[in-house]
């Protein structure tokens, strides 16, 4: 199954009324979105007919970021789903994490695209293949270490992976406070120590899996404005028993 698959059954599920894409290029996934919508993207050329209420931003995420009203354009709504598909590197997949959980709702859903390198070629810091997804990889060790309150679950979906991200808290920055010391960690010189296991996908979950999963009502019938704590007290409650082990 390809990644667009996976992010269509989540905008169709979840039903979202604010949607974020950082890194739109020619609109494929941006044209998913069927709600108000802010795409992001210095060189965007847009080829997909779009089906929504979308302001577009010929500019980076981080200058976005820093713009005193980044809700402007939702009416001060927080995003409800965001796919981060931006500059593939991992300070930049980083910092567009902590801003896009900055303005999320609490029943939100983050989705990162490029997460599972094929090789440890894909993944270098410099491009020098087709297929590239740069070093975001290690957003996935670094979410499930310094954020250990997030459901974070790897997809095993064509080309590269997707990883989705929910029982989102606006508030915690823990991210933010440790960006220097995660950076000195986790942003190293090519070639890459790309884990095996994620090149192989072990411990990924099949597409279908999620799509079945009980996330999608979970989420559904939490209220906006829900405490993230009680949001993440529902997920853990009701995924480890359809999920298992790999979702945490």
């Amino acid at each position: 199954m390809r990644y667009l698959e996976v992010l269509e059954y989540a905008h169709r599920k979840l039903n979202p009324a604010t949607y974020l894409e950082i890194g739109v290029r020619t609109g494929t996934s941006l044209a998913l979105a069927r709600c108000r919508a802010i795409g992001i993207d210095p060189a965007f050329t847009i080829k997909s007919e779009l089906h929504c209420d979308v302001s577009l931003f010929r500019t980076t995420s981080d200058a976005y970021f820093s713009q005193p009203d980044p809700l402007a354009a939702t009416g001060g709504r927080p995003f409800e789903l965001a796919f981060i598909d931006g500059m593939h590197l991992f300070e930049y997949a980083l910092r567009d994490f902590i801003n896009a959980e900055r303005y999320s709702s609490t029943r939100g859903v983050i989705f990162f695209d490029d997460m599972m390198p094929n090789t440890v070629d894909e993944a270098a810091r410099v491009k020098h293949t087709r297929l590239w997804t740069g070093d975001v990889y290690s957003m996935v060790e670094v979410l499930r270490r310094y954020r250990p309150d997030l459901t974070v679950v790897a997809i095993d979906v064509r080309p590269t992976g997707l990883l989705l991200v929910t029982g989102l808290d606006p508030e915690n920055t823990v991210l933010a406070d440790n960006f220097t010391e995660i950076l000195a960690e986790f942003r190293r010189p090519d070639p890459q120590p790309v884990p095996i296991q994620l090149i192989d996908r072990l411990g990924a979950q099949a597409p279908e899996r999620v799509m079945q999963s009980d996330l999608w009502d979970t989420l559904n019938g939490v209220r906006a404005g829900t405490p993230a704590h009680e949001v993440q007290a529902q997920l853990s409650e009701r995924l480890g028993a359809s999920l298992g082990a790999a979702y945490a």
